[in-house]
C-alpha cells in the first residue's frame, strides 16, 4: 500500500511537471509573436514566471517520491520493496529527466532574457525546440514501462 501510494504521488507530480515543461516553451512563443505589445507582454510574463515557479515545485516533489522509490528500500525494507534490483533502465530514465530538466531551466532563462530585455529566438525556432520534451518523454515512458535492461 505504501508502495502504491508513492508511486501515485509520483505520477502526479511528473505529470504536473510535465505540464509546465510543454507550455512554458508555449509562452516563449507568444512572447516572440507579440514584440510590441506591452500589455502582453507583461502578462505573458507573469505568466510565463508564475509556471516556472510552479514546475520547480511539481519537480521537487516529484524527485523527492521518485528518489523515494527508487532508494527507500535502503530506509525502509519492510514497506518499499528494491524494485529496480540489478537492472539498469533506472540509469538511462534519470539521465533524460536530467536532459529535461536542464531544458526547463534553459527556457526558465530564456523567459527571464526577455523580461529584461533580451531577445528572443524566432517563433518558428521556439516551436521546433518545443517538440523535443515530447521525444525525450517519450523515452522515459518507454524505459519506464517496458523496462528493456
Amino acid at each position: 500500500m505504501t508502495y502504491t501510494f508513492i508511486e501515485t504521488l509520483h505520477l502526479l507530480f511528473v505529470v504536473a511537471w510535465m505540464a509546465a515543461v510543454f507550455y512554458l516553451p508555449r509562452i516563449l512563443v507568444n512572447m516572440a509573436e507579440t514584440v510590441g505589445q506591452p500589455p502582453v507582454q507583461a502578462r505573458l510574463q507573469l505568466m510565463g514566471r508564475r509556471l516556472y515557479r510552479f514546475g520547480h515545485i511539481m519537480f521537487g516533489l516529484a524527485f523527492v517520491m521518485g528518489l523515494t522509490l527508487w532508494q527507500g528500500w535502503r530506509v525502509f525494507p519492510s514497506a518499499l520493496p528494491n524494485v529496480v534490483g540489478p537492472m539498469h533502465w533506472i540509469d538511462a530514465k534519470v539521465t533524460l529527466v536530467i536532459v529535461l530538466l536542464i531544458y526547463f531551466i534553459l527556457c526558465g532563462r530564456m523567459l527571464k532574457r526577455a523580461a529584461a530585455g533580451g531577445v528572443l529566438p524566432t517563433s518558428k525556432a521556439l516551436r521546433w525546440t518545443n517538440e523535443l520534451p515530447v521525444l525525450l518523454l517519450l523515452g522515459v515512458l518507454y524505459l519506464a514501462v517496458a523496462k528493456p535492461f
